[in-house]
């Protein structure tokens, strides 16, 4: 497979186009990572469990995602990405606060 042809798969044109695109495939896997960990904690337990790396997943998966969005400069994606990035902010810190007060 060509260099071409790879670019014209990824619909990119420029080696800066290519690393973006490879970025935001990396926060797509961080965002399937936190889906699959949830998943088996939840089988494991036989109940449905968001064990805390599904809350990082999530925080470094729209990272990616947002800084890949802001690339594209797509407003639709920027909007979506920040808002998760708040939530998942807020639940890792009411997490660790509530391990803070159990102490």
């Amino acid at each position: 497979m060509s260099i071409q042809h790879l670019w014209s798969i990824l619909n990119v044109n420029s080696w800066t186009e290519f690393w973006w695109v490879l970025i935001g495939l990396t926060g797509q896997l961080l965002f399937t990572a936190r889906f699959l960990v949830q998943w088996l904690a939840s089988e494991r337990q036989r109940r449905s469990v968001i064990p805390m790396a599904f809350w990082y997943f999530s925080l470094g998966g729209g990272m990616v995602l947002f800084s890949y969005a802001l690339y594209r400069a797509d407003p639709v994606f920027i909007l979506g990405q920040s808002t998760g990035l708040v939530i998942y902010s807020r639940n890792l810190w009411l997490i660790h606060a509530e391990k803070r007060h159990a102490h």
